[in-house]
């Protein structure tokens, strides 16, 4: 393609290149999958619901290659793990291999702020991309609904004479909403006569509940229940934990949440199939899709290629940390995604600057790439790194870090999967296929391993920090420890722009310090979240948000969603 063409194609937004593309049927895009009929729950043409009894069918057959895709540290450009898994898949179908892509939903929040859906970009999407985007198949608003049953629960518990004497200070359910809005981040509830018990309260984005963190890993609707009646909800007023059994709402939860543990089915723009399923915070929770997705398409397919939340220091490592450990998973390869000028961006150039041809700035830049290697390296080998090609990157630049790679002894492709599809990454996928192998998980601690060694280890040896509590992460850590609930994964919450607890240190630093301000057990997901920094939990919009674009056309298609 030459870069006339290749402009002309860039210039059109990705709703206009997804509207180039017919759509297939899903029950035609399905039949690639092998899927029998009474386990497919249309939702109009084109998406439809797998009902999860399939996996009863499948339990016998052997599993499929997990192929995870994962990012240097992301930057305000965005690096494309999303497209460059997209274009794999694709990849892998044009060479003839059965391959499903196993990707996580969009939450509304970030479409109608600032930082867009998460169907890819380009000609390396999932369809119908404006589905998707919005209400798809309905599961954010079935988890919302189902936190919020529980938080009317609790306040009606304490109105109607608190008979299990919840302390409503220590109320650790808070109320969520599917959209950015920073003013219900601390509110105060129940004003005003008989509208219940008067108290602090606040919103967190659905993406950011324990709900959502809990769906994306329970095995059945057994496991959901069981993972939800374990959820702790607040303290009594003689300082014992109190769980949601003690309320009796398991079961209605349970039942709000039956469809939206089914895995979404949907197709790409190659007329593929791919699961969306699930799509935690990939900073407070795991940031992976649902499990029950990536085992069922283990089960349909020979490669399965998926993604994990921001850079390989929070999403991959909690893929393997807590996905793996809990799902017994482990990828049979992983693709380091990273670009030419996210690698510049991390020796400190602008904005402004990263599109000029800069190599002196990429090779200071290029340590970032360093940093995910060897944090990954301590999981496993196999790793393949992947430059997302863009038009202003130079032959010099590219070659330089393919050298810088290869040297280190890791095989390192470019794809074109953004203005080519799938194939824009034939290379890319040749690789995947040659690398991949099984292997057994590796691990860095024991769930018995003390909670401090945990956090230690893991901030030890993938961030090359030293680790300091505030006197508040000190106290809960004991308290904790007092309850008997230590001996979960950890979970670290930090900012994803950089190894350490501040933003702005970027590249490969080495030898600093983090601080753990908060520690907090999730008894439902099953893991322990460890604070570092501020971490945002119900997101504001920018001046100048996404909705303020998007608009119905003349024939009511939407426009202006990216």
């Amino acid at each position: 393609m030459n870069t006339k063409d290749y402009l002309s194609k860039s210039m059109k937004t990705d709703i206009e290149i997804a509207h180039e593309n017919e759509m297939e049927k899903i029950k035609k895009v399905t039949k690639k999958l092998s899927i029998p009929k009474k386990y497919l729950i249309p939702y109009g043409r084109y998406m439809a619901k797998i009902d999860g009894h399939l996996m009863e069918e499948l339990k016998e057959k052997e599993d499929g290659h997990l192929v995870l895709v994962t990012s240097t540290n992301p930057t305000p450009f965005g690096e494309g793990k999303t497209t460059m898994a997209i274009g794999i898949h694709d990849a892998l179908c044009h060479l003839g291999y059965s391959s499903l892509a196993v990707l996580r939903e969009p939450s509304l929040g970030p479409v109608f702020g600032l930082k867009g859906g998460a169907t890819g970009g380009g000609y390396a999407q999932v369809m119908p991309m404006e589905q998707i985007n919005l209400h798809f198949t309905g599961d954010m608003h079935a988890l919302t609904s189902a936190n919020n049953l529980l938080c009317a629960a609790i306040d009606n518990h304490i109105m109607q004479g608190n008979e299990l004497r919840i302390d409503p200070t220590t109320i650790q359910v808070p109320r969520a909403l599917d959209m950015n809005d920073r003013s219900l981040r601390h509110i105060t509830i129940a004003q005003g006569k008989n509208n219940g018990v008067e108290r602090k309260d606040q919103f967190v984005i659905t993406v950011a509940t324990e709900l959502m963190a809990i769906l994306c890993l329970s095995k059945d609707l057994k496991d959901l229940k069981q993972r939800i009646s374990n959820i702790m909800i607040a303290f009594n007023t003689d300082g014992k934990p109190l769980y949601v059994r003690d309320l009796h709402c398991e079961g209605a939860m349970s039942v709000l949440l039956k469809d939206a543990m089914n895995p979404n089915v949907v197709q790409t723009l190659e007329h593929n199939p791919g699961l969306i399923h699930g799509g935690p915070f990939a900073n407070i929770a795991h940031g992976c899709n649902s499990l029950i997705a990536t085992k069922m398409g283990l089960k349909l397919a020979d490669y399965v290629v998926t993604e994990a939340g921001f850079g390989a220091d929070l999403g991959a490592t909690k893929f393997l940390d807590i996905k793996c450990r809990i799902g017994n998973l482990a990828p049979s390869l992983i693709v380091l995604n990273t670009t030419i000028r996210s690698l510049k961006y991390n020796a400190g150039i602008s904005k402004e600057e990263v599109e000029k041809p800069n190599i002196e700035a990429l090779k200071k830049g290029i340590v970032n790439l360093d940093a995910h290697l060897d944090l990954l390296s301590n999981f496993t080998k196999s790793i393949v790194v992947c430059i997302n090609h863009f038009i202003k990157d130079t032959e010099e630049e590219i070659a330089f870090v393919k050298n810088y790679v290869e040297k280190r002894g890791f095989d390192c492709k470019v794809s074109k999967a953004f203005e080519q599809g799938g194939k824009g990454s034939l290379e890319l996928a040749k690789s995947v296929v040659e690398k991949c192998h099984k292997q057994t998980l590796k691990t860095l601690y024991k769930v018995e391993d003390k909670l401090e060694d945990k956090i230690e280890t893991m901030v030890s040896t993938l961030l090359h920090s030293k680790v300091l509590y505030t006197d508040e992460a000190k106290k809960d850590i004991q308290e904790i420890k007092n309850l008997n609930l230590e001996h979960y994964p950890i979970c670290i919450a930090k900012t994803p722009y950089s190894l350490t607890d501040q933003a702005k240190k970027l590249g490969y630093p080495k030898n600093e310090e983090v601080t753990v301000k908060h520690v907090k057990v999730e008894t439902g997901a099953g893991f322990i979240i460890v604070y570092m920094g501020n971490i945002m939990t119900m997101p504001g919009l920018p001046k100048k948000p996404n909705l303020l674009s998007i608009d119905l056309d003349e024939q009511d298609q939407i426009v202006g969603l990216f």
